[in-house]
């Protein structure tokens, strides 16, 4: 187990977590319907996994740092700055983005599906959501507000 360990390095788990995502939102942009898209993506597989290697990041900044140093970084932009300095912390975060991003994905992956939406449309704004999160998502809505037939803000 010791030597598993000497692999869970701040760099390794940031190098598996970042290259694993792009084969999963190349499944969901050209394979959505597959069955190991729905096996994988669509899953809690995923989420687990960046959950295990997440807790493993935060024990660690519990064992070597003050983890309440963390909730400074509502205080400002110069506390989030350094904040971010430190590896382990600015690998949680990116975990977080990742698997957030990669959950907004596969949402608007099957209610594409839903409402017929066509792949080559749904293909592209997946790309966007995959490079800027929010805009893509925001795209997604309204495109969606044709294929869907109605405005809807909570759905």
């Amino acid at each position: 187990m010791n030597n598993f360990a000497e692999y869970l390095t701040t760099e390794n788990i940031y190098l598996l977590t970042n290259w694993s995502v792009v084969p999963l939102w190349l499944l969901l942009i050209f394979l959505p319907q597959n069955g190991l898209t729905k096996i994988i993506v669509h899953s809690i597989f995923i989420p687990l996994v960046f959950a295990i290697l997440y807790a493993y990041l935060a024990y660690q900044i519990y064992l070597t740092e003050n983890f309440f140093d963390g909730f400074s970084l509502y205080l400002g932009l110069d506390d989030l700055y350094a904040i971010y300095s430190n590896e382990m912390f600015l690998a949680i975060f990116w975990i977080h983005f990742l698997i957030l991003s990669l959950f907004v994905g596969s949402w608007m992956s099957r209610d594409a599906i839903k409402y017929n939406m066509p792949k080559i449309l749904t293909g592209i704004i997946l790309i966007i959501t995959y490079f800027t999160g929010p805009i893509g998502l925001v795209l997604y809505w309204l495109v969606r507000i044709f294929f869907a037939k109605k405005i809807s803000f909570d759905d």
